[in-house]
């Protein structure tokens, strides 16, 4: 059985558990901050905003997380000594300076009932069970939100296109991805959904 839950319903005891699980889903993107999926769920434990993310439990264990903020909110506050203390000095400021660029920052779009969805993924375990499914559409109910957006999707990355699309979000947005051969994708795809009734 899936059930979803807010993580700050959840509280302190599943914290690294939802980071683990986010940094084993980004592992290609988190790769520049370290490859150790410890190290890495140690240095960024301490700044996932619990109240932030909503978790898919299955039998009770973080299977799909996915964030979700509105107007200036953010799902990470990262600390600078935090980061430090797992990557070292050096390559710890430098990954302060890189998450403080590349994973915060509200959309350009900012407006009563639209919500940001962002870093959603699955523990590969659990992949193929209808966990992400159970996670987007408990977060499409929410009442506070009539629109939601995702920006910045890999156009690789066919399995979250394909059920995003199944939920009913269109393409708004392409943007190149720079060094694409060496990325190994072409374009960053933003979709929105705006729910009517």
């Amino acid at each position: 059985m899936i059930e979803v839950r807010r993580g700050d319903e959840l509280g302190e005891d599943y914290r690294r558990r939802i980071t683990a699980v986010l940094v084993h889903g980004f592992a290609e993107d988190f790769a520049f901050f370290s490859s150790d999926p410890r190290k890495l769920t140690d240095a960024f434990e301490h700044m996932v905003l619990l109240n932030r993310f909503y978790v898919a439990l299955l039998e009770g264990e973080p299977a799909a997380v996915a964030s979700v903020t509105a107007g200036a909110q953010e799902c990470f506050a990262p600390r600078w000594s935090e980061i430090r203390r797992h990557l070292g000095a050096v390559h710890g400021t430098i990954s302060h300076l890189v998450l403080r660029s590349q994973f915060l920052g509200a959309a350009d779009e900012n407006r009563a009932g639209l919500a940001e969805i962002g870093f959603v993924t699955t523990e590969p375990g659990s992949q193929g069970r209808g966990v992400a499914t159970a996670l987007m559409r408990h977060i499409l109910a929410l009442p506070d939100h009539r629109e939601f957006v995702l920006r910045d999707i890999k156009d690789t990355n066919a399995p979250a296109l394909g059920l995003y699309a199944k939920l009913g979000f269109t393409e708004y947005q392409r943007r190149p991805v720079r060094f694409a051969r060496r990325a190994g994708f072409t374009d960053y795809v933003s979709m929105r959904l705006a729910q009517t009734g």
